[in-house]
């Protein structure tokens, strides 16, 4: 994270977020002041309050209906559990950190939180993204293949879902064992992975998380919808082939 004895002298030409961060880790314990005016900092706690408040209610309400009806506890809706689950606990875990910084203006727990933080947050994150990458499959293979809801489906969206949270383990645990690093972002009041450093072991870890993390399940995600789409056209296609034989007597 921020050694503590850097020297405040060579801020100037750093990032303004990092030389605050390190001002106050030596004045007060590292405690990271935000670069917002007091009207932006509002601003911003506002919208957190609004979106995590907002994603609490609503993944707390799939989660309720999900255990209160047996008709939803089908294989494919295991993914979606999943995914609200994630997006669940970084409304419990990361927005209302973030949102306290914001209302005061600095980051509060100092730089063991922000480590926590920074790893919740790209936990979670990636784990909803690995989910949608599998739901989207599931989806493109129960259309090309219709199979009946049985154990083996469960157990292979089961594996799935193991997969999503090992799969975002494997990509961010690095960071607390010196492959990059966590530390404050934007305006110092949240935690991410130090995008800004320009050293070869930050580089390359941020190279493989874009590449493995974002750009391989974008395109899984692509590549299945698109299929997806294909064979609902197809089958579209062949239903108005079959109309026009029928309506101009071309059937046997």
């Amino acid at each position: 994270m921020i050694v503590s004895n850097v020297s405040l002298s060579g801020c100037a030409g750093a990032n303004s977020a990092l030389c605050a961060a390190v001002g106050d880790g030596h004045q007060g314990g590292g405690s990271y002041r935000s670069t917002l005016s007091p009207t932006g900092n509002l601003v911003v706690a506002v919208c957190l309050g609004f979106i995590g408040t907002f994603g609490l209610l609503n993944n707390l309400l799939v989660l309720i209906l999900f255990c209160r009806y047996k008709m939803l506890r089908s294989p494919i809706n295991l993914l979606l559990i999943n995914i609200s689950i994630s997006d669940l606990l970084v409304c419990v875990l990361g927005t209302p950190f973030s949102f306290a910084a914001s209302t005061q203006g600095r980051w509060l727990i100092g730089e063991g939180g922000c480590m926590w933080y920074g790893f919740a947050n790209s936990l979670f994150g990636i784990v909803s993204l690995i989910s949608l990458a599998v739901l989207s499959y599931e989806r493109y293979s129960t259309m090309v293949v219709p199979t009946e809801a049985d154990a083996s489906n469960y157990r292979r969206i089961s594996q799935g879902i193991l997969l999503s949270w090992l799969y975002s383990l494997a990509w961010t645990l690095p960071p607390l064992f010196g492959w990059s690093k966590y530390g404050p972002e934007g305006p110092g009041t949240t935690c991410s992975v130090d995008w800004t450093a320009k050293t070869a072991n930050s580089i390359s870890y941020i190279i493989c998380l874009f590449l493995f993390c974002l750009i391989t399940p974008f395109l899984v995600i692509v590549f299945c919808y698109g299929k997806l789409l294909c064979a609902i056209r197809q089958r579209k296609y062949r239903k108005f082939l079959a109309a026009l034989q029928y309506v101009f007597g071309l059937t046997e």
